[in-house]
């Protein structure tokens, strides 16, 4: 009886451990196992490890090519947006266009830690990649723009980025007869504002998203598009290595602010993020959570480029980085002192299990897409 009762109770473990999404039968080597879970319609997966509270959504696929792309790259505004999206005369020093930071070479951002503006000025933040951001909530790393057209008129302004001032800016445009066609096309007056630039800008850069990644064909059921290592590592994403609490959806972001210990407060590199935005201290270090596609075309990574290399970022995370939060004491001392989000948690991926997560990232970014140049601006 006794016997009958200790096999029972294992079995009973067994299947406790398998609802709870653990899988460590499967995780500990049984890979065909593994991809057999995954060879089945998203809905079937086991659920991924989410902590009490967070909201998530599951994988979801980019759409297949839409053919109306080419028709909407026809409308009227949209040609506008390109032409000035890579004209340098929207800056004051007729030298940096929007493009100068967002380049279509480099996946839509610029390969630096910071961004280089007007008079070589360096920013303190990393430029981020324009790819699907018509599907972002806010914009910048502390959410101060809520909408596109806000978002394109800042850099133009901005004195170390394109130093434009902005009630110059359309009479300047208005000298170049080509603008005013384009404009008339467009809006239906040859009378140019800051907010036709605006728009068009925001008309052309919707227009600019990822491509199907080996990962969105798997998602779409082939299922042989992914390696057994690849598997592993989103298998770990979704599980161990905890990403899906921030990373998750159809963007792989959940268009929250999470400080995660990179506020360098009251030090040299201090940044204070959102609170800069929302005054609440709080917000003290928070920034916006960047989506994941096309992750490995878009480094070096975090709000201030500190990370060029991928597996000293998975390092990163892997520790926890809670060495620096704030103590209850220390912040009821002092309202600013950040405290580190508690989904920061030491993960203890082993080296091989960094190597797992980092190659489903590799599948998840698409071949990079190199939008030509207009070869003529308007005259």
């Amino acid at each position: 009886m006794k016997k009958i009762y200790v096999i029972a109770l294992l079995g009973l473990l067994m299947l406790l451990s398998i609802s709870f999404g653990s899988w460590n039968l499967i995780r500990d080597g049984a890979q065909d196992s593994l991809r057999a879970v995954y060879a089945r319609p998203v809905a079937e997966w086991p659920k991924p490890s989410i902590d009490t509270g967070v909201m998530w959504e599951e994988f979801a696929p980019l759409p297949n090519f839409d053919t109306s792309y080419f028709r909407m790259m026809e409308q009227a505004d949209v040609i506008l947006g390109r032409m000035l999206f890579f004209d340098p005369r929207l800056s004051g020093s007729n030298q940096i266009s929007c493009s100068t930071c967002h380049n279509p070479q480099t996946s839509w951002a610029d390969k630096l830690s910071t961004s280089v503006g007007h008079d070589h000025q360096t920013g303190s933040r990393n430029t981020l990649s324009l790819l699907n951001v018509h599907a972002r909530k806010t914009f910048f790393w502390d959410g101060r723009a809520t909408t596109l057209e806000e978002q394109v008129k800042s850099p133009i302004q901005a004195h170390d980025e394109m130093a434009m001032d902005p009630t110059k800016l359309p009479r300047k445009l208005r000298k170049i007869k080509g603008y005013r066609t384009l404009v008339k096309n467009a809006y239906g007056t040859e009378k140019i504002t800051f907010d036709h630039i605006a728009q068009a800008l925001a008309a052309f850069q919707r227009t600019i998203s990822s491509r199907q990644s080996r990962f969105d064909r798997f998602l779409k059921g082939e299922y042989k598009m992914l390696t057994d290592q690849e598997i592993q590592g989103m298998h770990l994403f979704r599980t161990k290595a905890r990403c899906m609490n921030c990373h998750h959806g159809q963007y792989l972001t959940d268009e929250q602010f999470h400080n995660i210990g990179l506020t360098y407060y009251k030090r040299k590199y201090e940044d204070l993020g959102r609170y800069n935005v929302t005054g609440h201290p709080d917000d003290v270090g928070k920034f916006r959570t960047p989506s994941l596609r096309d992750i490995m075309n878009t480094d070096p990574w975090m709000h201030n480029g500190l990370f060029d290399n991928i597996t000293g970022l998975m390092n990163m995370y892997n520790s926890g980085m809670q060495m620096n939060t704030a103590k209850p004491e220390v912040k009821a001392a002092d309202p600013l002192a950040p405290v580190t989000d508690p989904l920061m948690k030491p993960l203890k991926l082993t080296k091989g299990e960094i190597r797992d997560v980092i190659a489903f990232l590799q599948a998840v970014t698409a071949t990079e897409y190199k939008m030509r140049r207009p070869t003529e601006l308007p005259k």
